[in-house]
C-alpha cells in the first residue's frame, strides 16, 4: 500500500484526507440514524403517558418534561407539544412552535450529509487533478519532449495519472452510494417523527379545529 501511495505522488494525499472524513461521516451517521437511537424504548410510551396525565388534569412537573426531552433526539419535539399544552397555548400557536422545534430536529438528522455529498462530488475532480499532474510530469521534462526521456520518469507520470483517477472514483462511488442510503434513512426517520408528533398533537388538541 505504501508503494502505491508513493507511485500515486503527492496529489493522492488530498484524496486520502477526504476519504477519512467521508468514512467518519458514514460511520457516525449510520450509528446516529438507527431507529433505536432516535426512538429509544419507552420514549413514545413516556410521551403519551405524560399526555394522558395532562388530560386527566394532573399537574406535570418541569423535571418530567426535561427528562422526556433528553431521552432521544426526538425528545425535544415531543416535549414541545406538552409544554405548549401546559402553557395553555392555542392549537395554532402550538403548531407554530412545533414547526420551529421540528426544524432543529431535522437539522440534527441531516447533519454532515451535505459534507458527504460534497466529498462524492469533488473526489473525481481531485482524481482528475492528479491525472493532469501526472501528464504534466510526463511531458514537462525536456527529455520527454525530445523523445529521449527517462523510462522511470515516464512510468512515474503514468502511475500518478492512473492511480489518482482510480482513487478518485474509488472514493466517489461508495460516498455517493452511502449518501443516498443515509439520505433515505434520514427522510424515513423524519417521517416517523412527524407521524408520532402528529398523533401526540392530535391527542392533546383533539377538541380544537386544528389539523
Amino acid at each position: 500500500m505504501y508503494s502505491i501511495l508513493l507511485s500515486a505522488g503527492w496529489p493522492i494525499w488530498p484524496l486520502l484526507f477526504i476519504s477519512i472524513i467521508g468514512l467518519a461521516i458514514v460511520l457516525e451517521r449510520s450509528w446516529y440514524l438507527r431507529q433505536i437511537h432516535i426512538f429509544p424504548k419507552g420514549t413514545l410510551e413516556s410521551a403519551f403517558n405524560l399526555a394522558n396525565q395532562l388530560l386527566s388534569q394532573k399537574a406535570l412537573v418541569k423535571e418530567q418534561i426535561n427528562a422526556l426531552s433528553q431521552l432521544s433526539p426526538v425528545g425535544p419535539l415531543l416535549a414541545c407539544v406538552l409544554e405548549e399544552k401546559i402553557a395553555g397555548a392555542s392549537a395554532d400557536s402550538a403548531l407554530e412552535e412545533l414547526q420551529a422545534s421540528a426544524q432543529a430536529t431535522w437539522s440534527k438528522l441531516d447533519r454532515y450529509l451535505g459534507a458527504l455529498a460534497t466529498i462524492a462530488t469533488i473526489a473525481p475532480l481531485l482524481g482528475l487533478f492528479g491525472t493532469v499532474v501526472g501528464m504534466i510530469e510526463i511531458f514537462g521534462s525536456q527529455g520527454a519532449i525530445n523523445g529521449a526521456g527517462s523510462p522511470q520518469q515516464l512510468a512515474h507520470g503514468i502511475s500518478v495519472a492512473l492511480y489518482n483517477t482510480a482513487f478518485g472514483l474509488l472514493i466517489a462511488i461508495p460516498a455517493l452510494a452511502a449518501w443516498r442510503a443515509l439520505r433515505a434513512i434520514a427522510n424515513q426517520r423524519q417521517r416517523e417523527c412527524e407521524e408520532f408528533t402528529r398523533q401526540l398533537f392530535k391527542k392533546l388538541y383533539s377538541d380544537s379545529s386544528a389539523r
